[in-house]
């Protein structure tokens, strides 16, 4: 059937169009915007479900790179300088190199630019003469702020945070380990992600117009997929804590005291697992060689058994998400009934060293716990330098005191594993004994110096099942059946 209508009249110039012709062109404008943002969409790399790096794309490779630092007032040019030497070894951990440095002071970071826009052009003449592909800064950096310095500079830009995920991503090897990583990585991104241009478009609007919008944008599919990804890695995390808490329990049921080694990264606490425990753990002179936990049996003098383990080495500045992510892994650390400081007595910022440590033990909790602070690598030091350092940490050692030692020589080893027994608790026992009821300071002492596992009151007494030391067991053993410790006399 031929078509009757009469064809539209071309619009004259200025002239105000009618309603009807207003909602058609903003109903065809609106359908153009929805095909180009179908389109661009469609050319979009789609986030992957299982390592999503759409976006922002900050886990990118690092050739050349030139190092950035902000002073701030009451931060002096060594403490600078010592942050940018760390920064340029993790960088070198991640496989770039360092081609230039930069270092501002101001009293505050720059809002738009985090160094202000006079040294921002600056750093993009230096990046171009040097040849750098990359700028790295020493602190963290807000979307807002790397978007405007890519923009400006020209070159990726990263930060710290950034650099010690990719070292961790590289690292890690065990499905815990990798899910840890992980899920730092897209906390870090969520709130990076980008839209594309236009494809956040808004719907045309108009009186009687029944039309939609051009739906969800990529930024919304990608944020989506990014929180369901992060929801299964959380899930897939507390599946192994609950693992670990059920080996913890075994433990703890059959009484085997825990020690934990803790410590700045290559610090050389793998080495000297390795020298206490006969172990073959991974070793290598480079930032978070280790990042999985390791547990191995050491045998004390005293014919006692502990369980000695190593998790990830701390750093100055550790990203909160990593902290986060790796809580469940040091649960071992929290629960431990003796902490291993390792240090790096050899490093010139050893004492720093101690300090981040500590701040981060109280992060997670064990702040508290009592610890033996080990000067290792004493053997590439002098021993005047190793007294010195010794005397400035002693009042770390909640406790537990400071010994030097090195896990490469054997120097200090065994000294170190008689100091590890004297500080473990000692080995508790059961005993099972009726306390008189005039005796009631008899059970008191049990549940002060143990554990009571059972208890009942008789007719002639208390009758109770306790774990416990020997020490607190002195009172008890008279109304014990038999003495668990007699055996060790004969």
């Amino acid at each position: 059937m031929a078509d009757h209508r009469e064809p539209r009249p071309a619009r004259l110039q200025g002239a105000t169009p009618r309603p009807s012709e207003r909602a058609q062109d903003q109903q065809e404008e609106a359908q153009l915007q929805l095909r180009r943002a179908q389109r661009r969409r469609a050319e979009a790399e789609r986030v992957a479900e299982g390592a999503p790096q759409e976006g922002v794309a900050i886990f990118r490779p690092v050739d050349t790179a030139v190092l950035v630092a902000v002073a701030l007032p009451g931060q002096s040019s060594h403490q600078v300088d010592a942050s940018l030497d760390e920064l340029e070894q993790l960088l070198d951990t991640a496989g770039g190199e360092t081609v230039g440095r930069v270092v501002q002071r101001r009293d505050t970071p720059d809002v738009a630019t985090f160094i202000g826009r006079g040294k921002v052009a600056e750093l993009r003449d230096m990046a171009a003469a040097l040849g750098a592909d990359s700028v790295i800064f020493d602190d963290d950096l807000s979307p807002a702020q790397q978007r405007n310095l890519e923009e400006r500079l020209k070159v990726k830009v990263l930060d710290r945070t950034i650099v010690i995920l990719d070292i961790f991503a590289q690292h890690a090897s065990s499905s815990e380990g990798t899910a840890q990583v992980e899920l730092a990585q897209l906390t870090y991104l969520l709130p990076r992600l980008r839209g594309w241009g236009q494809a956040l478009s808004r719907q045309a609007g108009g009186v009687g117009v029944g039309m939609r919008g051009p739906g969800e944008t990529q930024l919304e599919v990608d944020r989506r997929k990014l929180n369901r990804r992060i929801t299964k890695l959380k899930r897939d995390l507390k599946d192994f804590e609950q693992v670990r808490r059920t080996k913890s329990a075994n433990r703890r049921r059959n009484r085997v005291p825990t020690v934990a080694l803790v410590g700045y990264t290559n610090a050389g606490k793998s080495t000297l697992m390795n020298a206490i425990t006969g172990a073959d753990v991974l070793v290598a002179d480079q930032l978070f060689a280790t990042l999985d936990t390791t547990a191995r049996q050491l045998d004390l003098p005293d014919s006692r058994t502990v369980v000695l383990t190593d998790t990830v080495g701390f750093v100055r500045k550790l990203p909160t998400a990593l902290v986060e992510a790796f809580k469940s892994t040091l649960e071992d650390t929290i629960e431990a009934d003796l902490l291993l400081h390792v240090v790096d007595a050899s490093h010139p910022e050893a004492e720093a060293h101690v300090l981040a440590v500590d701040e981060t033990l109280t992060e997670i909790g064990a702040g508290d716990l009592p610890r033996l602070i080990v000067l290792n690598k004493s053997d590439l030091t002098d021993a005047d330098t190793v007294r010195g350092l010794a005397r400035a940490v002693a009042d770390r050692a909640l406790k537990g005191g400071v010994i030097s030692v090195s896990a490469v020589t054997g120097q200090g080893i065994d000294a170190l594993i008689d100091l590890v027994a004297d500080r473990v608790p000692p080995r508790r026992r059961i005993v099972e004994a009726l306390v008189p009821y005039a005796r009631a300071d008899v059970v008191n002492t049990a549940y002060e110096g143990g554990e009571v596992l059972k208890r009942e009151d008789r007719e002639d007494g208390t009758w109770i099942v306790a774990s416990v030391t020997r020490q607190a067991a002195a009172d008890l053993l008279p109304f014990a059946e038999s003495d668990p410790w007699a055996a060790d006399e004969d």
